[in-house]
This record gives structure tokens, C-alpha cells and sequence, in this order.
């Protein structure tokens, strides 16, 4: 009887520490190139690029800051010409 409740004690034991075996690693950090995160947004040309500059050296944020690139793109401003 004692022979029994050994193995069983064993096995249970086995079975707890063979669970750590199957526990899964963190997934690695996706490696970025540094320009790659430096480089602007698809999509961005220079004069989008200067009028958000502008815009920020304004301090406009919001609709007036949509509403004044819009205008600053289309030329209907005298900024970035």
C-alpha cells in the first residue's frame, strides 16, 4: 500500500513540474530599423510637411488646424509658396 501511494504521490508531482515545460516564452521584440521610424507617414509630401509645420508654429489644433492646411496645400494662404 505504501508502494501505491508513493507512485501516486510521484506522478503528481511529475505532473506539476512538467507543466513549467509547456509554458510559453514571451514573443521577442520585433526588431525596426531606425530610419524606418524616422522616415514621414506614406502619403506626405513637402508641402503637406511645411504647412503642419506652420500650423504647429501657429498653435492651431482641431478644425482650425484641418482648415488651415487645407487652404495652406491649395495655396490660398500665403504660407509655404
Amino acid at each position: 500500500m505504501k508502494t501505491v501511494t508513493t507512485l501516486i504521490a510521484a506522478g503528481a508531482g511529475a505532473l506539476l513540474l512538467a507543466g513549467t515545460a509547456f509554458a510559453q516564452a514571451p514573443a521577442p521584440a520585433p526588431a525596426t530599423p531606425p530610419a524606418a521610424a524616422a522616415a514621414p507617414a506614406k502619403g506626405r509630401t513637402a508641402l503637406s510637411l511645411e504647412c503642419s509645420k506652420e500650423a504647429d508654429a501657429k498653435g492651431l489644433h482641431g478644425k482650425e488646424r484641418k482648415k488651415f492646411r487645407d487652404a495652406c496645400k491649395h495655396g490660398k494662404t500665403g504660407a509655404a509658396q
